[in-house]
């Protein structure tokens, strides 16, 4: 057996649900592991694998290896999300069987499964192969106590109309819009309410339960969940250049579904003045309707501040006509960038994101005051504990139709960018960045889990 220089550490097997906002974070932990001496072979759907630009494996020494979701030619495309996950489950099993069969007979064996808590399954396969299970969490441990508890059937649903304010262990009280979109509205995405929550229908079994977030960010929630589960705050996993700089030249994930101008977007913020910017980006699956979409642009028109504003193609169709060429003064529209480096650059002064945990994790570690657009999701959530609990923000209030109108969005940054809230913001931005650094720095909380997690793999 090839061991290079370093002591055989045992083989893992990382398998990210299939998109950007989960792959980026699972990805860059297996470069963790494989940076501390641990094998890891990276598995993505094949149709991803055909799709991705870049590699996996720049940067650092993973294996890249392909199961099936039942779509491999043409994607999910139009198919429903129950139809998708039927298959991914049917499919994903047989073929991941197929995989750890073919791993353990042409190298080292496979001695854990570390798979995304949106799918459950990985979990009762490597059980049938005697291999540890590892559920890695995407969002924060705040949104899992809320999905434990509906799971539970702790926190009723649907809520009562006249429910006041939520009281749950580890967690500052919440108004029900607070909670989850799929929590405080059943009606809104079935199908997605049964994915967050039914991430919790084997976690017992689970060996260990590890979270994209840290110790110090999540006190509480995080002491309360572990007296459940073996859990380890193992995050932010975020590239090594913006925290640690341990692993060299990691400055991205190095997977993405999305082609990016970066030579434009940085020579762009080069030109313009130290935080003069607001960043805005709503990640790589929320859709903002027309309306909110002009509503954001007229505000950004009316702002003082430069912007950078990254629409998807999917969505450029709803940038009012005209407006890139009568704010090219000011703003700059691309359909995707290297968010990491736009965060880290010092134009940048303010993040308006519908804060997604990817992106709230990797603000948050750039020091970066965000104002809170959220969508659906955990977004509501999240966008809570950014103004409320770690006060790195604003929630952009909505009106009666649930729009941030213009005015609202220009006052909003203006207040982030010039104001006396804002200076507070900005402090509290960078006591959170050096927190984040020192958790995943040596000898550091999420440092210290990954090391645990590592010495057990062959035991």
């Amino acid at each position: 057996m090839e061991r290079g220089q370093r002591a055989y550490k045992g083989h893992c097997l990382v398998l990210p649900y299939p998109s950007q906002g989960h792959i980026n974070p699972m990805l860059q932990f297996a470069k963790l592991l494989s940076h501390k001496g641990v094998k890891v072979t990276l598995v993505t759907t094949r149709y991803i694998h055909k799709t991705m630009y870049g590699s996996a494996s720049s940067c650092i020494a993973l294996d890249l290896e392909t199961i099936s979701d039942g779509y491999d030619e043409a994607g999910r495309g139009k198919a429903s999300i129950d139809a998708y996950l039927e298959s991914f489950w049917k499919e994903g099993s047989k073929t991941l069987a197929e995989l750890l069969e073919k791993l353990s007979s042409s190298g080292p064996p496979v001695e854990c499964v570390v798979y995304d808590a949106f799918m459950p399954w990985p979990l009762d396969v490597a059980r049938k192969f005697g291999i540890a299970g590892a559920t890695f969490f995407t969002q924060s441990c705040a949104v899992s106590n809320i999905y434990y508890h509906v799971h539970k059937g702790l926190l009723k649903v649907p809520l009562a109309d006249d429910q006041s304010l939520i009281s749950l262990p580890g967690l500052p009280p919440l108004d029900p819009l607070d909670l989850p979109s799929f929590v405080y509205d059943l009606e809104y995405c079935p199908a997605f309410y049964r994915v967050v929550v039914g991430q919790f229908s084997n976690v017992d079994k689970a060996d260990w339960v590890l979270c994209n977030t840290f110790y110090e960010l999540e006190e509480q929630v995080v002491d309360w969940l572990a007296k459940f589960w073996p859990l380890r705050t193992v995050g932010p996993t975020i590239p090594s250049k913006y925290l640690d700089e341990r692993l060299e030249d990691d400055k991205e994930y190095g997977v993405n579904l999305f082609k990016s101008d970066n030579d434009a977007c940085i020579k762009w913020l080069n030109e313009r003045p130290k935080g003069s910017v607001a960043y805005v980006s709503f990640g790589s699956f929320a859709e903002l309707g027309v309306e909110q979409m002009e509503d954001l642009a007229r505000g950004l028109r009316r702002s003082k501040s430069n912007f950078l504003w990254v629409v998807r193609a999917s969505e450029a169709a709803k940038v009012p006509k005209g407006f890139v060429e009568e704010t090219l003064e000011k703003g700059l529209v691309v359909s995707w960038c290297p968010q990491m480096e736009v965060l880290a650059h010092e134009a940048v002064g303010c993040f308006v994101t519908h804060c997604g945990w990817n992106s709230t994790l990797e603000a948050l570690s750039l020091g970066v005051p965000m104002l809170a657009m959220p969508q659906w999701t955990d977004q509501t959530t999240n966008a809570k504990f950014i103004m409320d609990v770690w006060k790195i923000g604003l929630t952009a209030p909505c009106d009666e139709k649930g729009l941030v109108r213009p005015e609202v969005v220009e006052h909003c940054i203006s207040e982030i960018m010039e104001g006396a809230r804002g200076k507070e913001m900005k402090i509290n931005a960078l006591k959170w960045k050096e927190l984040a650094k020192k958790a995943v720095d040596e000898g550091g909380s999420s440092d210290k889990n990954i090391d645990e997690f590592i010495s057990k793999l062959v035991q």
